[in-house]
């Protein structure tokens, strides 16, 4: 059997259970799969909570366990069955999410289905850092929200990853959005030509003396932060508007204040997505869609990329095989 190296961990914990070996299996595709030889895989906040044995520990199986779900990389072998690639074809995607894709390896499989083709005008490096949160991005703003012109957006927490994607796909789609974040997060959504900013160093969304005249009666209602955040965005959203969740842990009460408001309510897992992932591609391709090359780092430095990623400190990265 081939070898490979891997990033695997033999219990849940600190940075410090992340460990490189040299000689873990190679997988091989079964029929509708693909092999990819892994270039790049994107660091997300999912792989740190995953790692410590939260979030979708529970469905990563038997030690040892590999975390990692965005790849980017050219394919190295096909099943049987699959027709929309040929060896050789750069791709990126989120296989198998939220079940694992052992992604912190040098090869992978994947369902053909997962995957995409990466645009001739993006680099490897910044395609692994898009697929999770561009798909999360998509799966809210055209079908949990599916938002419309005309519609007005507040994005909580819209300064992050998603929610720079969440911004662009509601402004394309002609709505008035109004984004909330600090610092060079907020001049960063004023690039990206949001109607309205909230500082929230400053300011907080929901006071009804916030400079700028209150917000009121809003159609969507995007939370990217958690806890009681969209709970306290309830009164601000229209009835029959929706406010649509994250971050897992949404704050106890949401429901009934949704009902008792005529406002919708729901969350979102995202799920692997090849038509969200090619609409993504297809905007790039385009220009139409700004997505900022990733800071890299070796594999071999998984633990102190994680470690940085814990205490709040690092930047959308992707570790280079």
């Amino acid at each position: 059997m081939n070898r490979m190296r891997a990033v695997v961990q033999n219990e849940f914990g600190g940075p410090e259970v992340l460990t490189l070996i040299e000689d873990a299996p190679t997988p091989e595709p079964i029929p509708t799969e693909v092999q990819v030889r892994v270039s790049h895989v994107g660091v997300n906040p999912v792989d740190g909570k995953t790692r410590g044995g939260a979030s979708v520990a529970k469905l990563m199986g038997a030690f040892p366990i590999t975390v990692g779900w965005d790849i980017a990389g050219e394919v190295s072998a096909l099943g049987n069955g699959v027709n929309r690639f040929a060896v050789g074809d750069r791709v990126f995607g989120m296989p198998r999410f939220p079940y694992p894709a052992n992604g912190y390896a040098e090869f992978v499989t994947s369902p053909s289905r997962h995957l995409v083709r990466i645009p001739d005008s993006l680099d490897s490096a910044t395609a692994a850092s898009i697929p999770l949160p561009a798909t999360t991005a998509y799966q809210i703003v055209h079908e949990a929200a599916d938002v419309r012109s005309g519609q007005s957006v507040l994005v909580l927490g819209g300064g992050g990853t998603v929610g720079t994607y969440v911004v662009q796909m509601a402004k394309k789609l002609g709505a008035t959005v109004i984004g909330h974040a600090t610092g060079e997060k907020l001049k960063h959504l004023e690039s990206l030509g949001v109607n309205r900013v909230i500082d929230y160093a400053i300011e907080e969304f929901d006071d009804p003396n916030l400079g700028g005249g209150p917000i009121h009666d809003v159609d969507v209602v995007i939370d990217l932060i958690g806890g009681e955040f969209a709970l306290r965005a309830v009164p601000l959203t229209k009835p029959d508007g929706i406010v649509v969740g994250v971050p897992s842990g949404q704050q106890q009460g949401l429901d009934e204040a949704a009902t008792q408001s005529g406002v919708r309510w729901t969350n979102v897992i995202v799920e692997p997505d090849h038509v969200a992932l090619e609409y993504v591609a297809e905007l790039i391709e385009n220009g139409e869609l700004h997505v900022p090359a990733p800071a890299t780092a070796p594999l071999e430095d998984v633990v102190e990329v994680h470690r940085q990623m814990d205490e709040g400190h690092l930047p959308k990265t992707v570790l280079t095989m």
